[in-house]
Protein backbone atom coordinates (compact mmCIF):
# COMPACT_ATOMS: atom_id res chain seq x y z
CA UNK A 1 0.00 0.00 0.00
CA UNK A 2 1.54 3.34 -1.04
CA UNK A 3 1.78 6.50 1.03
CA UNK A 4 -1.22 8.24 -0.57
CA UNK A 5 -3.47 5.23 -0.01
CA UNK A 6 -2.40 4.94 3.63
CA UNK A 7 -3.22 8.62 4.18
CA UNK A 8 -6.57 8.22 2.47
CA UNK A 9 -5.83 10.84 -0.22
CA UNK A 10 -5.02 10.36 -3.86
CA UNK A 11 -2.32 12.62 -5.39
CA UNK A 12 -4.89 14.90 -7.16
CA UNK A 13 -6.92 15.26 -3.97
CA UNK A 14 -3.78 16.08 -1.98
CA UNK A 15 -2.75 18.67 -4.57
CA UNK A 16 -6.20 20.32 -4.51
CA UNK A 17 -6.15 20.41 -0.70
CA UNK A 18 -2.74 22.09 -0.70
CA UNK A 19 -3.91 24.61 -3.31
CA UNK A 20 -6.98 25.42 -1.23
CA UNK A 21 -4.83 26.13 1.82
CA UNK A 22 -2.46 28.32 -0.15
CA UNK A 23 -5.36 30.26 -1.66
CA UNK A 24 -6.95 30.70 1.76
CA UNK A 25 -3.67 32.01 3.21
CA UNK A 26 -3.25 34.41 0.29
CA UNK A 27 -6.88 35.47 0.74
CA UNK A 28 -6.28 36.35 4.40
CA UNK A 29 -3.18 38.40 3.56
CA UNK A 30 -4.83 40.36 0.73
CA UNK A 31 -8.04 41.06 2.64
CA UNK A 32 -6.12 42.00 5.78
CA UNK A 33 -3.81 44.43 4.00
CA UNK A 34 -6.52 45.84 1.72
CA UNK A 35 -9.23 46.37 4.32
CA UNK A 36 -7.08 47.42 7.30
CA UNK A 37 -4.72 49.60 5.28
CA UNK A 38 -7.61 51.14 3.36
CA UNK A 39 -9.38 52.24 6.54
CA UNK A 40 -6.24 53.80 7.99
CA UNK A 41 -5.38 55.63 4.78
CA UNK A 42 -8.93 56.96 4.38
CA UNK A 43 -8.85 58.33 7.92
CA UNK A 44 -5.41 59.83 7.23
CA UNK A 45 -6.85 61.54 4.15
CA UNK A 46 -9.52 63.22 6.30
CA UNK A 47 -6.96 64.11 8.98
CA UNK A 48 -4.83 65.84 6.31
CA UNK A 49 -7.69 68.12 5.37
CA UNK A 50 -9.58 66.10 2.76
CA UNK A 51 -13.37 66.26 2.74
CA UNK A 52 -14.33 64.59 -0.52
CA UNK A 53 -16.53 61.67 0.44
CA UNK A 54 -17.21 60.71 -3.16
CA UNK A 55 -13.49 60.57 -3.86
CA UNK A 56 -12.89 58.34 -0.85
CA UNK A 57 -15.73 56.07 -1.98
CA UNK A 58 -14.35 56.01 -5.53
CA UNK A 59 -10.95 54.87 -4.26
CA UNK A 60 -12.46 51.77 -2.65
CA UNK A 61 -13.09 50.23 -6.07
CA UNK A 62 -10.92 52.42 -8.32
CA UNK A 63 -8.26 49.71 -8.57
CA UNK A 64 -10.52 47.45 -10.66
CA UNK A 65 -8.32 47.68 -13.84
CA UNK A 66 -5.71 45.55 -12.06
CA UNK A 67 -8.21 42.69 -12.15
CA UNK A 68 -7.75 42.63 -15.92
CA UNK A 69 -4.27 41.13 -15.43
CA UNK A 70 -5.33 37.74 -13.98
CA UNK A 71 -8.36 37.67 -16.29
CA UNK A 72 -6.12 38.19 -19.33
CA UNK A 73 -3.79 35.45 -18.11
CA UNK A 74 -6.76 33.14 -17.59
CA UNK A 75 -8.08 33.82 -21.08
CA UNK A 76 -4.64 33.29 -22.60
CA UNK A 77 -4.43 29.90 -20.90
CA UNK A 78 -7.87 28.88 -22.14
CA UNK A 79 -7.05 30.14 -25.62
CA UNK A 80 -3.87 28.07 -25.70
CA UNK A 81 -5.86 24.93 -24.89
CA UNK A 82 -8.84 25.75 -27.10
CA UNK A 83 -8.73 28.22 -29.99
CA UNK A 84 -12.51 28.68 -29.74
CA UNK A 85 -12.48 29.49 -26.01
CA UNK A 86 -14.94 32.28 -25.09
CA UNK A 87 -13.71 35.55 -23.67
CA UNK A 88 -16.20 35.43 -20.78
CA UNK A 89 -17.27 32.34 -18.88
CA UNK A 90 -20.03 33.95 -16.83
CA UNK A 91 -23.62 33.80 -18.17
CA UNK A 92 -25.03 37.22 -19.25
CA UNK A 93 -27.85 37.19 -16.68
CA UNK A 94 -25.30 36.65 -13.89
CA UNK A 95 -23.21 39.56 -15.20
CA UNK A 96 -26.35 41.70 -15.13
CA UNK A 97 -26.91 40.69 -11.52
CA UNK A 98 -23.27 41.59 -10.81
CA UNK A 99 -23.95 45.06 -12.24
CA UNK A 100 -26.76 45.46 -9.72
CA UNK A 101 -24.39 44.34 -6.98
CA UNK A 102 -21.90 46.92 -8.21
CA UNK A 103 -24.49 49.67 -7.81
CA UNK A 104 -25.15 48.43 -4.28
CA UNK A 105 -21.42 48.47 -3.61
CA UNK A 106 -21.12 52.05 -4.81
CA UNK A 107 -23.87 53.18 -2.42
CA UNK A 108 -22.31 51.19 0.42
CA UNK A 109 -18.86 52.68 -0.23
CA UNK A 110 -20.26 56.20 -0.16
CA UNK A 111 -22.11 55.61 3.12
CA UNK A 112 -18.96 54.17 4.67
CA UNK A 113 -16.70 56.96 3.38
CA UNK A 114 -19.10 59.63 4.59
CA UNK A 115 -19.40 58.06 8.03
CA UNK A 116 -15.64 57.66 8.41
CA UNK A 117 -15.20 61.43 8.06
CA UNK A 118 -16.90 61.91 11.45
CA UNK A 119 -15.57 58.85 13.32
CA UNK A 120 -12.17 57.65 14.53
CA UNK A 121 -10.96 54.65 12.61
CA UNK A 122 -11.22 52.36 15.64
CA UNK A 123 -14.90 53.16 16.17
CA UNK A 124 -15.63 52.91 12.47
CA UNK A 125 -13.88 49.53 12.26
CA UNK A 126 -15.92 48.11 15.13
CA UNK A 127 -19.17 49.45 13.73
CA UNK A 128 -18.48 48.18 10.22
CA UNK A 129 -17.62 44.76 11.67
CA UNK A 130 -21.29 44.47 12.67
CA UNK A 131 -21.81 43.61 9.00
CA UNK A 132 -21.11 40.06 10.20
CA UNK A 133 -24.31 40.24 12.24
CA UNK A 134 -26.36 41.25 9.23
CA UNK A 135 -24.50 38.83 6.95
CA UNK A 136 -25.44 35.93 9.23
CA UNK A 137 -29.06 37.11 9.36
CA UNK A 138 -29.50 37.64 5.64
CA UNK A 139 -27.51 34.51 4.79
CA UNK A 140 -30.11 32.60 6.79
CA UNK A 141 -33.01 34.41 5.11
CA UNK A 142 -31.71 34.56 1.52
CA UNK A 143 -29.36 31.62 1.18
CA UNK A 144 -30.75 29.25 3.79
CA UNK A 145 -27.46 28.93 5.65
CA UNK A 146 -27.95 27.48 9.09
CA UNK A 147 -27.00 29.43 12.21
CA UNK A 148 -24.06 27.75 13.90
CA UNK A 149 -23.47 28.35 17.65
CA UNK A 150 -20.19 30.14 16.91
CA UNK A 151 -21.98 32.53 14.55
CA UNK A 152 -24.64 33.28 17.17
CA UNK A 153 -21.93 34.02 19.76
CA UNK A 154 -20.15 36.34 17.34
CA UNK A 155 -23.41 38.16 16.61
CA UNK A 156 -24.02 38.67 20.34
CA UNK A 157 -20.51 40.01 20.99
CA UNK A 158 -20.58 42.41 18.04
CA UNK A 159 -24.00 43.71 19.08
CA UNK A 160 -22.78 44.36 22.63
CA UNK A 161 -19.72 46.15 21.23
CA UNK A 162 -21.84 48.49 19.10
CA UNK A 163 -24.08 49.28 22.06
CA UNK A 164 -21.09 50.08 24.28
CA UNK A 165 -19.76 52.44 21.61
CA UNK A 166 -23.09 54.22 21.50
CA UNK A 167 -23.13 54.65 25.28
CA UNK A 168 -19.66 56.24 25.24
CA UNK A 169 -20.12 58.35 22.14
CA UNK A 170 -18.72 61.53 23.65
CA UNK A 171 -15.30 60.12 24.50
CA UNK A 172 -13.74 59.39 21.13
CA UNK A 173 -14.91 62.13 18.77
CA UNK A 174 -12.22 63.45 16.41
CA UNK A 175 -11.20 67.06 16.89
CA UNK A 176 -13.65 69.50 15.36
CA UNK A 177 -16.49 66.96 15.03
CA UNK A 178 -19.69 67.94 16.80
CA UNK A 179 -21.89 65.47 18.63
CA UNK A 180 -24.48 65.73 15.89
CA UNK A 181 -21.98 64.86 13.18
CA UNK A 182 -20.59 62.04 15.28
CA UNK A 183 -24.03 60.46 15.49
CA UNK A 184 -24.48 61.02 11.77
CA UNK A 185 -21.26 59.11 11.16
CA UNK A 186 -22.45 56.43 13.58
CA UNK A 187 -25.73 55.99 11.67
CA UNK A 188 -24.06 56.09 8.23
CA UNK A 189 -21.52 53.44 9.18
CA UNK A 190 -24.21 51.16 10.59
CA UNK A 191 -26.25 51.65 7.40
CA UNK A 192 -23.17 50.66 5.38
CA UNK A 193 -22.79 47.55 7.56
CA UNK A 194 -26.44 46.58 6.96
CA UNK A 195 -26.13 47.07 3.22
CA UNK A 196 -22.94 45.02 3.09
CA UNK A 197 -24.67 42.35 5.15
CA UNK A 198 -27.24 42.07 2.36
CA UNK A 199 -24.56 42.28 -0.33
CA UNK A 200 -22.58 39.21 0.73
CA UNK A 201 -25.48 36.68 0.58
CA UNK A 202 -26.49 38.14 -2.78
CA UNK A 203 -22.95 37.55 -4.03
CA UNK A 204 -23.28 33.97 -2.84
CA UNK A 205 -26.50 33.63 -4.84
CA UNK A 206 -24.76 35.06 -7.90
CA UNK A 207 -21.97 32.50 -7.57
CA UNK A 208 -24.51 29.71 -7.26
CA UNK A 209 -26.23 30.89 -10.43
CA UNK A 210 -22.88 31.05 -12.21
CA UNK A 211 -22.02 27.54 -11.03
CA UNK A 212 -25.32 26.15 -12.34
CA UNK A 213 -25.54 28.02 -15.64
CA UNK A 214 -21.94 28.78 -16.57
CA UNK A 215 -19.80 27.03 -19.14
CA UNK A 216 -17.20 25.90 -16.62
CA UNK A 217 -19.02 26.11 -13.29
CA UNK A 218 -17.64 28.34 -10.56
CA UNK A 219 -13.94 28.85 -11.17
CA UNK A 220 -11.45 31.52 -10.24
CA UNK A 221 -11.94 33.18 -13.64
CA UNK A 222 -15.72 33.37 -13.14
CA UNK A 223 -15.30 34.87 -9.66
CA UNK A 224 -12.87 37.46 -11.03
CA UNK A 225 -15.25 38.36 -13.87
CA UNK A 226 -18.00 39.06 -11.35
CA UNK A 227 -15.63 41.10 -9.19
CA UNK A 228 -14.58 43.07 -12.26
CA UNK A 229 -18.17 43.97 -13.18
CA UNK A 230 -18.92 44.92 -9.58
CA UNK A 231 -15.83 47.15 -9.46
CA UNK A 232 -16.59 48.84 -12.79
CA UNK A 233 -20.19 49.67 -11.90
CA UNK A 234 -19.36 50.81 -8.36
CA UNK A 235 -16.57 53.06 -9.65
CA UNK A 236 -18.84 54.47 -12.37
CA UNK A 237 -21.50 55.24 -9.76
CA UNK A 238 -18.98 57.11 -7.59
CA UNK A 239 -17.60 58.91 -10.67
CA UNK A 240 -21.09 60.23 -11.43
CA UNK A 241 -21.37 61.29 -7.79
CA UNK A 242 -18.08 63.20 -8.02
CA UNK A 243 -19.18 64.95 -11.19
CA UNK A 244 -22.59 65.92 -9.79
CA UNK A 245 -21.03 67.04 -6.51
CA UNK A 246 -18.25 68.89 -8.40
CA UNK A 247 -15.54 67.21 -6.37
CA UNK A 248 -12.95 68.17 -8.98
CA UNK A 249 -13.50 71.90 -8.46
CA UNK A 250 -11.66 73.88 -5.85
CA UNK A 251 -13.70 74.77 -2.79
CA UNK A 252 -12.41 75.78 0.62
CA UNK A 253 -15.26 73.84 2.21
CA UNK A 254 -14.19 70.64 0.47
CA UNK A 255 -10.56 70.81 1.48
CA UNK A 256 -7.36 71.09 -0.57
CA UNK A 257 -7.53 71.20 -4.35
CA UNK A 258 -5.87 68.28 -6.15
CA UNK A 259 -3.18 70.53 -7.63
CA UNK A 260 -2.31 71.91 -4.23
CA UNK A 261 -2.45 68.42 -2.73
CA UNK A 262 0.11 67.12 -5.21
CA UNK A 263 2.40 70.13 -4.75
CA UNK A 264 2.28 70.21 -0.95
CA UNK A 265 1.90 66.42 -0.54
CA UNK A 266 -0.71 66.79 2.18
CA UNK A 267 -3.31 64.08 1.43
CA UNK A 268 -1.52 62.94 -1.74
CA UNK A 269 0.07 59.89 -0.15
CA UNK A 270 -3.25 58.63 1.34
CA UNK A 271 -4.90 59.32 -2.04
CA UNK A 272 -2.61 57.14 -4.14
CA UNK A 273 -1.91 54.54 -1.45
CA UNK A 274 -5.65 54.08 -0.87
CA UNK A 275 -6.08 53.51 -4.59
CA UNK A 276 -3.49 50.75 -4.43
CA UNK A 277 -5.15 49.18 -1.39
CA UNK A 278 -8.50 49.10 -3.18
CA UNK A 279 -7.18 46.56 -5.67
CA UNK A 280 -6.21 44.00 -3.01
CA UNK A 281 -9.59 43.18 -1.49
CA UNK A 282 -11.25 41.93 -4.71
CA UNK A 283 -8.34 39.53 -5.27
CA UNK A 284 -8.71 38.16 -1.75
CA UNK A 285 -12.49 37.99 -1.94
CA UNK A 286 -12.34 36.11 -5.22
CA UNK A 287 -9.85 33.62 -3.85
CA UNK A 288 -12.09 32.98 -0.86
CA UNK A 289 -15.18 32.52 -3.00
CA UNK A 290 -13.72 29.71 -5.08
CA UNK A 291 -12.37 27.58 -2.27
CA UNK A 292 -14.97 24.88 -2.75
CA UNK A 293 -15.33 25.21 -6.51
CA UNK A 294 -13.69 22.99 -9.06
CA UNK A 295 -10.88 25.16 -9.47
CA UNK A 296 -7.59 25.39 -10.86
CA UNK A 297 -8.40 23.41 -13.95
CA UNK A 298 -11.05 25.96 -14.80
CA UNK A 299 -8.67 28.87 -14.90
Amino acid sequence: MDMETRNGLSPPARSNKTMERLLMALNCVLLGVGVTGGQLLSRLYYNKGGHRQWLSAWLQTGGWPLLLIPLAASYAGRRARDRCAPVLLTPPHVLLAAAGLGLMTGVDNFLYAWGLEFLPVSTSAILISTQLVFTVLFAYLLVGQRLAPAAVNAVALLTVGAVLLGLHASGDRPAGVTGRRYWLGFALTLAAAVLYGVFMPLVELAYRCAARGGRAGLTYAVAMELQLVIGIVATAFCTVGMVVNRDFQHSSAKGPHFGRVLRNQSPSFPFFARLGMSSLSPFGLSLCDVQHASPVAGL
